[in-house]
């Protein structure tokens, strides 16, 4: 049984981890914040045309967290954050222009490596907008 935040964004989409044996069921507190972040990504799907978004990570339990090398203060366990991609509207540096140049409100908003978006809310609401290259790390604005 699918468990809808959205009107396009799933519980399971949003917790699905390649972790195997690591639980990475949300809180109660979470699950809100989850139904936020999905709300903000619908704002997103509708600004991209409302082309398909897909998900490559979105909430990360502490123990998940760790195994993939994420931050200690990683957005993705508060259910403030989502990676994704959205092939039908084009390249991750596209979509990434698209979200910067719009009214959605955003903490961060980083092109990871040409190949996935990160999406963080809450926080300060900064819309800081950085792009990351292996070996090179984050830079200021978004770079080809």
């Amino acid at each position: 049984m699918t468990t809808w935040l959205s009107a396009h964004f799933s519980l399971e989409e949003m917790t699905a981890t390649q972790q195997r044996g690591l639980d990475n069921r949300p809180p109660s507190a979470v699950l809100t914040r989850l139904r936020a972040t999905a709300q903000v990504l619908e704002q997103v799907r509708t600004l991209l045309g409302d082309s398909p978004i897909l998900i490559t990570s979105g909430y990360r339990s502490p123990a998940v967290n760790r195994a993939v090398g994420g931050s200690a203060s990683s957005a993705h366990m508060r259910g403030d954050a989502a990676d994704f991609i959205c092939p039908r509207f084009g390249s991750p540096l596209a979509v990434c222009r698209a979200i910067a140049a719009s009214d959605i409100a955003f903490d961060q908003l980083i092109e990871e490596a040409g190949a996935w978006v990160h999406l963080g809310l809450g926080g300060r609401w900064r819309r800081e907008v950085l792009t990351w290259r292996p070996g090179q790390g984050y830079q200021r604005g978004l770079r080809p």
